[in-house]
């Protein structure tokens, strides 16, 4: 189906719905899908390859129906971007709960599931995608200046200026990289073989040049570097022929990683020795050969970043599973490149310090900018938050529904949900505020290529947690929940589960929002409990967070 009219989520203080937990649904369901936040609406697709808001048009339409009709004590079911069916439950019970892409073990596959999702039983509901709480690039900005700083004050004294990162990939989640690069001072290279992947961020002030030629690329970083001025090019190319190349001339980065979406080798990742177009039309007429082709480029590329990293690069996997797909085509020591969340995340997981995020449903910018000012009163102490908030208004540039990500701990959460739901109540907002979160977050994923990779205990594989953060979401009253397979690394990699609440003035409201910024963070902090870190153990114990073992 192709749309005839884009789709953009309502604003303002007029609902369809009878509810603001309903209403503030409906909106992110459709901010999912606006032109300038999604990929590809037309498709339903909001990023990473094939990450749709619904299974289909049909399903689509009667989410909204159903979201419209819903009464202030039921709840909607949706299964794989499908609404099956509606239950009476209680006012302060979700409204939606979501499950999507999820397998049984055995056949948890990308190929059964490719299998599935032609005969239309399932789809892939990536993390923000398939949970409506997607807000545009601005959502891994945040996360990805988090890592450069931590990756700054690791191996290069606390700054990146003069240093050059290199990087594949800039979709929906790859384009963030170059605006969080130059935050952080660094001089910047994203290569990718779309040019119109390049084009957004160019347009959103993202990424500051196009190059589509290697040496104009490096002759515009080395006079940046030189000047530690910084700055960010996007190259076309592909990884997998540009990398080999810098390897050729001798150039090594001072980092590099990737962001391509290689978790999914038919439609995210694109083989090298042919041109975008060639790669579209075997992709439809003989799939079987596009993986094998795939697979084989990520091969190459992977045995590049490691050649690279030979050389001094400081070089690490940043949660796309290329070292898997490279090793299933014979690089038998991929994982000599090190993941980003053992490498410089993990402390933060141990407080229950993650990805936080609010949209202002009202569409009124000066509601997220007074939530700013809020975070900044709230949290002076906070001295990442200080640099991150004052930058990100000059810098980000709202996608779809005004929004805003930073990243908060256990007690800040609640606190902060708490004060934001007291302005709406008071009308200093314009409108209702939804509070949600990445699904890389402290206690919501288990994945062990990724944010659970190299745990202290081995417990990388226990998908217990994700699935005990959704059914705790859900006792404490988040407005809706979900809980997907596969995320960012690939169907069979990983379980998630997300968390939304509305922040809508009212005393109910307020209850929730209590229970479920504290219950939420706090299951980050005792899963990190569990598997031996000591710092989450103290930090249990000093913030009351009861451990029965413990008692």
């Amino acid at each position: 189906m192709s749309l005839q009219t884009a789709i953009r989520a309502p604003r303002g203080r007029e609902m369809t719905c009878k509810g603001w937990h309903q209403e503030a649904a409906l909106r992110m369901l459709h901010n999912n899908l606006d032109p300038d936040v999604a990929e590809n609406p037309d498709e339903l697709i909001v990023y990473g390859g094939r990450g749709k808001a619904a299974r289909d048009w049909p399903s689509f339409h009667a989410i909204v129906r159903s979201l419209q009709s819903l009464e202030n004590d039921e709840m909607l079911i949706v299964q794989s971007g499908k609404p099956q069916g509606i239950f009476r439950t209680h006012p302060e019970a979700p409204r939606v709960l979501i499950a999507n892409s999820n397998l049984v073990g055995h056949w948890s596959n990308f190929d059964e599931f490719t299998r599935l999702e032609r005969l239309g039983l399932t789809m892939y509901g990536q993390m923000t995608a398939g949970s409506w709480i997607y807000i545009g690039s601005q959502g891994i900005v945040q996360g990805t200046y988090e890592t450069f700083a931590a990756l700054a004050r690791k191996h290069f004294c606390g700054t990146l200026a003069g240093k050059i990162i290199v990087s594949g990939g800039m979709g929906g989640m790859g384009g963030a990289q170059p605006l969080a690069a130059t935050m952080n001072g660094a001089c910047f290279l994203g290569i990718d073989v779309d040019p119109h992947r390049i084009e957004r961020p160019l347009a959103t002030g993202y990424c500051d040049r196009l190059a589509h030629d290697l040496d104009d690329a490096l002759r515009i970083l080395r006079e940046a570097q030189a000047n530690r001025h910084a700055l960010s090019v996007g190259l076309v190319g592909n990884c997998a022929d540009v990398l080999p190349e810098l390897l050729r001339r001798d150039f090594v980065p001072d980092v590099l990683t990737d962001q391509t979406s290689s978790h999914d080798p038919l439609n995210g990742y694109v083989p090298n020795g042919m041109s975008l177009e060639e790669a579209r039309r075997l992709r439809a007429s003989n799939p079987d050969d596009y993986l094998a082709r795939s697979f084989h480029s990520m091969g190459v590329h992977v045995e590049a970043m490691l050649a690279l990293q030979k050389r001094g690069a400081v070089t690490f996997d940043y949660g796309n599973n290329i070292r898997t797909q490279a090793a299933k085509a014979g690089v038998k020591n991929a994982y000599d490149i090190p993941g980003f969340v053992p490498e410089y995340i993990r402390p933060l997981f141990c407080e229950g310090r993650g990805p936080f995020r609010w949209v202002a449903l009202s569409g009124d910018p000066e509601d997220i900018y007074r939530t700013d000012k809020l975070a900044l009163e709230m949290f002076p102490h906070n001295e990442t938050l200080s640099r991150w908030m004052p930058m990100a208004r000059e810098r980000i540039q709202f996608q779809g529904l005004p929004a805003r990500i930073c990243w908060l701990g256990y007690g800040e959460r609640a606190e902060f949900g708490v004060a934001i739901n007291r302005l709406v109540r008071s009308g200093e907002l314009k409108a209702p505020i939804v509070i949600g979160r990445d699904h890389l977050d402290t206690g919501s994923v288990a994945s062990p290529y990724r944010e659970t990779e190299a745990m202290l205990d081995g417990s990388d594989a226990i998908a217990d947690w994700p699935l005990l953060n959704a059914l705790v979401n859900t006792a404490a009253g988040a407005s809706w929940i979900s809980i997907h397979n596969g995320g960012g690394v690939g169907i069979g990699y990983s379980q998630h589960a997300g968390m939304v609440v509305v922040a809508d003035g009212t005393e109910e409201s307020e209850r929730r929002l209590q229970r479920v910024l504290t219950s939420d963070p706090g299951m980050g902090v005792i899963r990190h409990a569990d598997a031996g870190y000591e710092e989450a153990q103290r930090f249990a114990r000093e913030h009351g967070i009861r451990r029965p073992m413990e008692s």
